[in-house]
């Protein structure tokens, strides 16, 4: 059901009495086939094609619009200094943003680090609601970003603090500016589903591509990047709130008279707090996300170390300003988490007082202590890399019977990858638009099939077809493996409590940890090419199937279970005959959100022998190539969109990311 027709009540025409049965409308589409007839038409069909027909895109139906792009990038460069659009309006967009995260590092630096930590350990204090409630969460906040000093990051902390802190504030604000507008209004909330669709599939690095174009290198590009990629979480949350609130409550306010400003102030938005504040959690997550992403660009910080020890294969640097990164999330996660479960209750005149002066004389002191003392911190650069180095020494060749990594990446590329990308270049492209039609319809709608089919076809009108096949085909793979495991390991976590409380706090760290950390192991251990890039994908989007098939398969009443189990059906059976159907959307939902991390990935694995199109964005990025970088970025897109169809069937609805 849309959220446009939620709240409207169903009227029974077929039982209500006195009423006439209402003749039925006959749809003017037609049955959705059953599964067998479609599987057997695709099955002599497909075959058959490939063998009557050759593959690839006919270039009749290509449209190349890459002159086009490189002639428009060509004049911004020639103009962005002397055109009145670049001198009167973005030019002062990039002085604003630079201006102010300059300032809030200079802030953070001149109250120093003691003044840092008692003021973010007071505010985690205060959130949580003073007294012992908030003890938890100061003491997070303490350890956090004192863990960050002892790791030798403190001046690169403040400046990924910096960037975070005015993105966060910015996307918030626009972010809950467009969640009032559809929340409140259906127009636009259904123009807004589609945006916000398309910006979970684009790549991170798409979104740089024409701001560094504009901006150039350099701070304007990475915050304005990381805004609009951390915006959309506050924009769904709060559209949920607002539509989630009490008819009841709104009724009764309507009915004292409240004007539809004061129903919003005084009911809506207050029903509204705990979706608002996960809204900005999820935000805020977002943004630690971009933040190696936005290093390539020039903004600094810890971001800037995780991408230099990609460059030097450095596990050991990288992963300290890994951990670094989630000591921050960990930090603004509970603190955030503790002010929306505080639920509104005020604190009280005496605790606030408490907490301004001990804010207060945190910044004195800070001011007079300066930076971190160097004698005080830890290197765990080096046995990191020491134990890297022996797992590599011991699982890379000449491991007995299994041959080790090199082995299992060369035997995956000679008979997984070679054979799936040469199976999908010989089949002609009608026939691969056909397969993805049945598959839609098959899973989905004919909506779906519809534009899951125009998502598929866009790639060959943009010239890219071969290389979209050549990166469908790492998808897929990386996708089944992320899927097999994922689901296995969902099944042991749902029926078995420890494992679940055991993997947890596992996964909290890996999904809060940049994409780029995967990559450095995975290449020391499989050598650059396609195989390191499906690694890394599939390990990056492991932790959200596994936490959504979990959820799914325990969302399955106990009484049905036990029903099976007292007519004798195995463990296995339970399993497969009752929990899989039940859980069947969960598991669609864990599909679509590994199909979409995976895809995250893509282009980051570009950088490590991916090739086709993620190595197309990076190189348009650090080339200066707009319009193979733009090209390529909108060919992710459709894949994206193409596959998303295949594995979410129900209707969009403005809600927030399950992976996050």
């Amino acid at each position: 059901m849309s959220t446009a027709t939620a709240g409207r009540p169903r009227v029974d025409t077929e039982n209500s009495p006195g009423r006439a049965e209402a003749p039925r409308r006959r749809s003017r589409w037609p049955a959705r086939p059953s599964v067998p007839v479609l599987l057997l038409v695709l099955a002599l069909l497909l075959p058959t094609a490939a063998l009557l027909a050759d593959g690839g895109w006919p270039q009749a139906l290509r449209v190349d619009l890459l002159p086009g792009l490189d002639s428009f990038a060509d004049w911004v460069v020639d103009n962005r200094e002397t055109h009145p659009f670049f001198l009167y309006f973005l030019l002062h967009l990039a002085n604003a943003a630079t201006d102010s995260v300059a300032w809030v590092h200079d802030l953070l630096t001149s109250v120093g680090w003691a003044g840092v930590l008692t003021v973010a350990t007071t505010l985690a204090w205060y959130a949580g609601g003073a007294g012992r409630k908030g003890a938890g969460p100061a003491l997070v906040a303490l350890g956090s970003l004192a863990g960050c000093g002892l790791l030798g990051l403190w001046e690169q902390t403040t400046e990924t603090l910096a960037l975070m802190l005015v993105a966060v504030a910015v996307a918030a604000v626009l972010g809950l500016l467009l969640g009032l507008a559809a929340g409140l209004s259906d127009t636009a909330q259904r123009l807004l589903r589609p945006l916000l669709d398309t910006m979970q599939v684009l790549p991170s690095f798409a979104y740089l591509l024409p701001l560094v174009l504009i901006f150039g290198i350099g701070t304007p590009s990475a915050l304005i990047t990381t805004v609009i990629y951390a915006a959309p979480p506050m924009v769904r949350m709060t559209a949920l709130g607002l539509r989630g609130a009490d008819p009841a409550v709104l009724e009764a306010s309507r009915s004292l008279g409240a004007t539809p400003w004061q129903r919003l102030w005084t009911a809506r938005l207050p029903m509204a707090r705990p979706q608002l504040f996960l809204g900005l959690n999820q935000t805020i997550m977002m943004a630690l996300s971009m933040v190696v992403i936005a290093s390539v660009v020039g903004a600094g910080g810890l971001g800037e170390s995780v991408y230099q020890a990609l460059k030097t294969r450095d596990f050991g640097q990288g992963l300290t300003a890994g951990l670094a990164i989630v000591l921050i999330a960990v930090w603004l996660d509970r603190t955030t988490a503790a002010a929306g479960a505080r639920g509104g209750v005020p604190v009280g005149r005496r605790d606030t007082g408490i907490a301004l002066v001990a804010a207060g004389l945190g910044l004195l002191a800070g001011s007079s202590l300066g930076k971190w003392p160097e004698t005080v911190t830890v290197n765990i650069a080096a046995p990191l890399n020491t134990a890297v180095d022996w797992l590599v020494d011991s699982v890379y060749q000449d491991v007995p019977v299994l041959g080790g990594t090199s082995a299992w990446a060369g035997n995956v590329t000679t008979w997984v990858l070679n054979p799936l990308n040469d199976g999908l270049q010989a089949l002609p492209w009608w026939s691969l638009l056909l397969l993805t039609a049945a598959l839609a319809c098959l899973v989905g709608t004919w909506r779906g099939a519809l534009t899951a089919v125009l998502a598929l076809t866009c790639t060959g009108v943009l010239g890219i077809w071969d290389k979209s096949l050549y990166t469908l085909s790492q998808v897929l793979v990386a996708v089944a493996l992320t899927l097999v495991l994922g689901f296995a390991i969902g099944i042991l976590a749902a029926r078995v409590r420890p494992v679940e409380r055991l993997l947890r706090p596992v996964f909290d760290a890996m999904q809060t940890l940049p994409q780029f950390i995967y990559l450095i192991p995975v290449v020391q251990l499989f050598n650059a090419g396609r195989v390191a890039a499906i690694t890394a994908a599939a390990v990056y989007a492991l932790p959200a199937v596994v936490r959504v098939t979990t959820q799914g398969l325990k969302q399955v009443s106990p009484d049905t279970l036990e029903v099976s189990r007292s007519l004798g059906a195995t463990t296995w059976q339970q399993i497969r005959d009752v929990q899989w159907p039940l859980a069947r959307p969960a598991l669609l939902v864990a599909a679509n959100q590994g199909v979409v991390l995976v895809l995250a990935v893509v282009v980051i694995g570009g950088l490590v022998g991916g090739g086709a199109l993620g190595f197309d964005v990076v190189k348009g990025l650090t080339a200066g190539e707009l319009g193979t970088g733009l090209i390529a970025g909108a060919g992710i897109v459709c894949l994206g969109v193409a596959l998303d169809k295949l594995t979410q069937p129900a209707d969009r609805t403005l809600t927030t990311d399950p992976r996050h």
